[in-house]
């Protein structure tokens, strides 16, 4: 599987999270000899769950495998990855991230190369669009889901 066909597994998990009402970030998990062994989406709204994001949910459903099934493997993922994500990246010794946009959100790429993983930036745009639309529907959901308190517009303050 090339970088373009596990991308594409990534972006259809987005879609389907954002036609759930959720938050619409997809991911999908390849090992190195290009084996998918799991794909996801964001459920914190359909579950009532604290951690499923993308690249959680990607991890749970590849099942329990040993250790040895992770390392070398491809995380893509079409959002910039949170800390909780990044930590799961680094703990399972995956060795490459391929994010679809972080525009909209920057998380822990430093972090990643820091550590000594690949992360390549694929600047999608149909991702971001769909990222900022959700964004601009449902703030309050967007907000919780990176851990923040909604923020009140200097609009609402006059």
């Amino acid at each position: 599987m090339n970088d373009q066909e596990a991308f594409a597994i990534a972006v259809e998990e987005a879609e389907m999270g954002y036609n759930e009402g959720g938050v619409p970030i997809g991911a999908a998990l390849v090992s190195r000899d290009g084996k998918l062994l799991g794909r996801g989406h964001n459920m914190r709204v359909q579950k009532g769950s604290a951690i499923h994001h993308g690249e959680t949910s990607a991890l749970e459903n590849s099942g329990r495998l040993p250790a040895s099934a992770y390392k070398g493997a491809t995380m893509y993922t079409t959002l910039s990855p949170c800390d909780m994500c990044t930590g799961a990246c680094i703990l399972y010794g995956i060795s490459r991230v391929v994010i679809g946009e972080n525009k909209t959100f920057l998380g822990g790429e430093a972090y990643l190369k820091q550590r000594g993983i690949e992360v390549v930036i694929l600047e999608n745009k149909k991702m971001q669009d769909l990222m900022e639309k959700f964004i601009s529907e449902k703030p309050e959901i967007w907000n919780e889901d990176i851990g923040e308190e909604e923020r009140v517009h200097s609009k609402e303050l006059k």
